[in-house]
């Protein structure tokens, strides 16, 4: 009986892949274990916010689910984001595009337009400023600022039958994700999950959808969670980090009760990335994702590791507790995705890594381990520049003392070239500055060929420098300095260029996958040429700044077959 004539009765995509691998594997064991489904009928990518390369490697011996059934995939340990602006919106931003922030306009989590006629010139990722009455902070969700497509956008081109859905604890995450064309978006928008058609914080009036089941028993134990808030339990596992650290006012390295209602308390909360997932798993079953004609992609951002990274930092008992919740959920994903019976491709990575708060870094041994001098900031330092040329308020608009810096339009275009050499002199004569860069420098750096572990810190801001968003100058803290001034509220940030924010762990699965490490870098643009190729999608080399990891071993690998197409 030859295969051919063993498919033909069976209808079902998820049954004919099984059969079609059972048969292989009655003619060689080899090949059906190292195969990938071809192609896949379910695409998952999964993001977890701030979790470095560092973090995934940190608590790997303590996996007992999702991530050490990932771990037994094809593991690339040493992924790299590889620009500067190491931030939410970029990282995810590189994803799904496969091109750097220069290429897609998302330069940061805000940059700033001062030719806006609103009195905010400052620009969030996710927000559709020509919305009558939109500002940064109170907006219409939209993946206007996006440039580019993403994998899901190209294929629904190409198979208008796919669906491509985008679920995560953060709005910009799930735009980035999901594109422009995503048919489910769904986000957290501070007291419950919502898309962006149904959600009544946004400034347009929008018509609202019908809710799922799944999300409206999601937001049933939202409202649960905020009305009586759980205290986060410490695994035993954990204990070795509970040392206590005063901070200021504040005290971290132990779990602490929530003590409020408030959002930020559940966002730090094992709950968060638990509803996340839950409502990830509701629409995977609603919508019967992976059973159609065409592949679909299922996106997940689980944010609650970054919110406990900036909250209490990497290296306490909090972040030991969040890790280990993010391998129970990814394995909740991975079971769910079993059940469905349909063929799956897993990726998980992360849009940046994160630094730990400063005062830890001191007590380990880094005397340079410092947060960062508030006269770096730019409204500070710009009135001191200002002052020198006579001029009114502000010469620097910019949101952080590090990078996107500019130049304030009410600076007189004669004194522009002055200002920006104060600026750079300012900058460059302070102890906590690496680097500083000007736009026509920036614009001039080629695209790198080598290595992305050897970028040059040049480099690194040419894959964030987009001309018409960035400023005209971009600034390099030294390594080790946050850039957090002072100690209420968030304690440890990211967003430099140095590899403690830029590294990530790059991991892929299916069931069956004849799995390998490899210490080598690759970066995360590399992910959409590489799911591309398991798919037989046709993309062209100029539609990616990423090239294709070859995920199985032997000659006949599904980078090689793109290649030939």
């Amino acid at each position: 009986m030859t295969l051919s004539i063993l498919l033909r009765p069976i209808r079902s995509r998820a049954l004919r892949s099984y059969v079609g691998c059972m048969a292989t594997l009655l003619l060689s064991p080899l090949l059906c274990r190292a195969a990938a489904p071809s192609p896949p009928h379910l695409m998952v990518v999964i993001a977890v916010d701030q979790f470095s390369a560092d973090l995934y490697a940190e608590y790997r011996s303590l996996y007992t689910a999702g991530l050490r059934r990932l771990s037994t995939g094809v593991v690339y340990p040493a992924g790299y984001q590889s620009h500067a602006a190491t931030e939410t919106c970029p990282g995810h931003s590189t994803i799904l595009t496969g091109v750097h922030p220069a290429r897609s306009g998302i330069i940061a989590n805000e940059w700033f337009d001062q030719s806006l006629a609103r009195s905010d010139k400052q620009v969030y990722c996710a927000e559709d400023p020509s919305v009558p009455g939109s500002s940064s902070t109170h907006y219409t969700v939209s993946a206007v600022q996006l440039k580019v497509p993403t994998l899901g956008d190209r294929l629904k081109v190409s198979t208008p039958s796919t669906r491509v859905v985008s679920v995560s604890g953060k709005d910009r995450a799930a735009v980035m994700l999901g594109g422009h064309a995503a048919d489910a978006l769904w986000y957290f928008n501070g007291s419950a999950y919502v898309s962006p058609t149904a959600d009544p914080t946004r400034a347009a009036p929008q018509a609202t959808p019908s809710p799922t089941s799944s999300s409206e028993r999601v937001n049933a134990h939202v409202s649960a969670w905020l009305a009586h808030p759980t205290p986060t339990a410490l695994p035993a596992t954990c204990q070795s980090h509970a040392t206590p650290l005063t901070v200021g006012t504040q005290t971290i390295g132990v779990p602490a009760a929530p003590g409020t209602q408030s959002s930020p308390a559940f966002r730090t909360s094992p709950a968060f990335d638990d509803t996340t997932t839950e409502l990830a798993i509701g629409l995977l079953q609603e919508l019967h994702l992976g059973s159609g004609p065409a592949t679909d992609i299922l996106a997940i951002s689980l944010s609650a590791t970054d919110y406990v990274g900036h909250r209490f930092g990497t290296e306490g008992s909090e972040m030991c507790a969040q890790v280990l919740n993010v391998d129970r959920n990814v394995g909740a994903i991975l079971d769910a995705l079993d059940a469905t019976h349909v063929s799956y491709v897993v990726v998980l990575t992360a849009d940046h890594g994160g630094h730990d708060a400063p005062e830890r870094n001191q007590q380990r041994g880094f005397a340079d381990a410092l947060r960062v001098d508030p006269a770096l900031l730019p409204n500070t330092l710009g009135t001191t520049i200002a002052g020198q040329f006579g001029l009114p308020g502000s010469a620097l608009v910019g949101r952080s003392a590090f990078g996107d810096v500019y130049i304030a339009s009410t600076v007189p275009a004669t004194l522009r070239p002055q200002v920006l050499r104060a600026t750079l002199a300012a900058y460059n004569s302070h102890p906590q500055i690496a680097a500083t860069f000007t736009a026509n420098t920036l614009a001039g750096v080629q695209r790198p060929t080598h290595p992305v572990d050897e970028w040059s810190l040049a480099e690194r801001f040419s894959a964030s420098f987009d001309p018409t968003r960035s400023g005209d100058v971009l600034v390099a803290l030294r390594p080790h300095v946050t850039p957090i001034a002072g100690t209420n509220g968030s304690l440890a940030t990211h967003g430099s260029p140095w590899n403690y924010d830029r590294r990530v762990p790059i991991l892929f699965y299916w069931p069956g996958i004849h799995g390998f490490e490899q210490p080598l870098p690759v970066e995360t643009v590399d992910i959409v040429p590489t799911l591309a190729a398991l798919i037989g999608f046709p993309l062209a080399a100029a539609d990616t700044d990423g090239r294709c990891l070859a995920l199985q071993e032997g000659t006949a690998n599904a980078c090689e077959r793109a290649s030939q197409k």
